[in-house]
């Protein structure tokens, strides 16, 4: 199949705002050794891209500079190396940066296949949120049945997903939102109990409970001590994100005492080797659960890629539930 020599991409032309997201024409990219050419259909939109336009979040020196970290779309041309897919695949991949465009490369280790039954534009929610939050809830957190997890930002992509697989897993679950709109949304989704954070306290929530055994955060900043007290003895938080900041003093005699652990990642510094064991654990234990209903994707809303910016402002905006997704194949 012979492609165009170019196509269309939003580039970040400045750090800034969502309006420095700019269309431009670039080079469609070639496939390097193990790697395959998608031909885009539909582009997650994720914070990572945000603080990434705003100057925040460097992308790898091996990485595309246009943003987008996940999408879905069909194999169009393939490197060296490349065993399992073939021409006309369709797949969804998490990508390390490239995605607002029309064509993009990735790993083929980092490349699933469509779940039976999925849309290319549900499927593009997948890569992102499933990887970070089995990685980061089970592999690193230890999740298991039984146990009392929290989730914070119950409503977004990261909070949907983690509500879902951990419900899924047999955890009892809770989860924090911004309104009662949004508690009834994390408890559809299979939450024990939405903690409403304007009029409730999870910290008195939980220990009600007899404590969190697990914590998954991305708000960091003044709810780091919260979270301490929210733990049960011996248990674990798992720091993601710190959407108000990440420096916070903190008594660690409590820490100390109450045998907690405190540990976090990132995705997108990781290696290839990692992510393509994150794709292959995510592949066997969450493909099944969207398979028997069990993880369903919560779309907030779609744009076309042009309106990138459009979807940024979304994005930081207070009120989206679930994922945001850019249209990119016409």
């Amino acid at each position: 199949m012979t492609l165009a020599d170019s196509m269309l991409a939003m580039e970040i032309s400045a750090p800034g705002g969502p309006d420095v997201l700019k269309p431009c024409s670039v080079p469609v990219p070639v496939p390097g050794h193990g790697q395959i050419i998608l031909r885009v259909a539909y582009a997650g939109v994720n914070r990572p891209d945000a603080l990434q336009r705003a100057g925040a979040y460097a992308p790898p020196a091996s990485a595309s500079p246009l943003p987008g970290l996940e999408a879905s779309g069909t194999v169009v041309a393939m490197g060296p190396g490349v065993v399992r897919w073939s021409i006309g695949d369709r797949v969804c991949a998490l990508l390390p940066g490239g995605g607002y465009a029309e064509y993009v490369a990735c790993p083929a280790d980092h490349a699933l296949p469509i779940p039976d039954g999925m849309g290319m534009r549900e499927a593009a929610c997948l890569p992102e949120t499933c990887f970070t939050v089995w990685s980061n809830m089970v592999l690193r957190g230890g999740l298991r049945a039984g146990e009392r997890f929290l989730v914070h930002g119950g409503t977004s992509g990261i909070g949907t997903t983690a509500i879902q697989i951990a419900a899924a897993l047999g955890a009892r679950v809770f989860a924090t939102a911004g309104s009662d709109e949004k508690v009834a949304v994390c408890e559809g989704l299979g939450a024990e109990r939405g903690i409403n954070y304007h009029n409730e306290d999870f910290v008195a929530v939980l220990k009600a409970e007899g404590g969190a055994d697990l914590i998954l955060d991305m708000v960091g900043g003044p709810y780091l001590p919260r979270n301490i007290k929210a733990l049960a003895d011996d248990g674990r938080l798992v720091q993601i994100a710190f959407l108000q900041g990440p420096k916070v003093e903190l008594n660690f005699a409590e820490v100390m005492m109450r045998r907690l652990t405190i540990t976090g990642s990132t995705l997108r510094p990781q290696s290839d080797s990692a992510k393509a064991r994150y794709a292959a654990d995510v592949e066997r234990h969450v493909w099944p659960m969207i398979a028997a209903g069990k993880l369903r994707v919560v779309i907030d809303s779609e744009f076309p890629l042009i309106e990138a910016p459009a979807a940024h402002w979304r994005i930081e905006a207070p009120g989206h539930v679930g994922k945001i997704v850019l249209k990119v194949e016409s």
